[in-house]
């Protein structure tokens, strides 16, 4: 559960999270996946000026680095990070009180803090050996993020078996192995973080995407499908007292036909302090609802 202060919960997500120290931070064989590829049929559009994030489908791919390419002195997350869209996103605390917990249910997380009113800043990804999740932390607070997300997974390293295959192949293709080739080889962990801000109070509410498709596997180019799909709905924002859900394709705000997410930004402030009509899909279904857009 996230703190009392952040009036928010994961509870929707069934773990536990827990606030890491560093007797916690070792990773284990049954630590949380880290989850990484790219879905090339979602075509993503930023709209932080609604307090709406786009769930980007692409996770940086971990990077392999050895512990001799990188000084004890250095952040592994920091030297990873990626950050999210422009990357001028960051806490509306001047200095926040940054929390860190890990997990092990990344998609769910991720869902979870979209309703809760954050939006993703970036994420670190990589391969290493035995890494503090204090590294993390420690980041985050330098990103001045409201929160950290931890996750890390087993690896591998050159057991017996590994090295009995390693021989056989070697004979098999008459090559001579050294004594390096058949040292013990240091066990390797998949870490990924990814860093939150609480965004202002949005004026819709929203986190939609643009989703296009290939009629058949042979077609070099997808076609866009109609409206803009809602990945997560804020809690309690206007989105959600207008019971729209995640899942609905929006099709129209007011007199704006909504095909590209820049559409809803631009609708959404020119509504905004009003009561207008929004056309949406469900299940196959057209439906219309009255939604009060906030004012700033």
């Amino acid at each position: 559960m996230l703190p009392v202060h952040h009036q928010t919960s994961i509870k929707k997500t069934n773990y536990q999270p827990m606030q890491v120290n560093s007797a916690q931070a070792r990773s284990s064989k049954q630590d949380a996946q880290v989850k990484k590829g790219t879905s090339p049929k979602l075509m993503l559009g930023s709209l932080l000026t609604l307090g709406i994030f786009l769930l980007a489908t692409q996770l940086y791919a971990a990077e392999t680095v050895n512990s001799a390419d990188i000084s004890a002195t250095e952040n592994w997350y920091a030297k990873s990070y990626k950050a999210q869209n422009s990357g001028n996103l960051a806490s509306l605390q001047a200095n926040p009180d940054t929390k860190m917990y890990v997990s092990n249910r990344k998609e769910e997380d991720d869902i979870s803090m979209l309703e809760n009113g954050y939006d993703m800043m970036g994420s670190s990804g990589f391969t290493a050996g035995d890494v503090s999740a204090e590294q993390a932390l420690a980041y985050a607070k330098a990103l001045k993020a409201d929160t950290v997300l931890v996750y890390s997974k087993y690896g591998s390293e050159k057991t017996p078996a590994n090295k009995i295959a390693l021989i056989k192949e070697a004979a098999k293709a008459g090559k001579e192995l050294t004594e390096k080739d058949l040292e013990k080889e240091q066990t390797k962990f998949n870490y990924y973080a990814s860093y939150w801000a609480k965004l202002p109070k949005p004026l819709l509410g929203v986190h939609v995407i643009k989703l296009a498709k290939k009629e058949t596997p042979e077609d070099e180019k997808a076609v866009e499908e109609k409206g803009l799909k809602v990945i997560a709905v804020i809690k309690d924002s206007a989105a959600a007292k207008a019971n729209l859900k995640r899942g609905d394709v929006l099709i129209k705000l007011g007199d704006t036909v909504l095909e590209k997410p820049e559409q809803l930004s631009v609708s959404a402030k020119k509504y905004q302090g009003k009561t207008v009509p929004i056309v949406y899909e469900r299940a196959g279904q057209e439906n219309t609802t009255e939604v009060a857009i906030n004012q700033r």
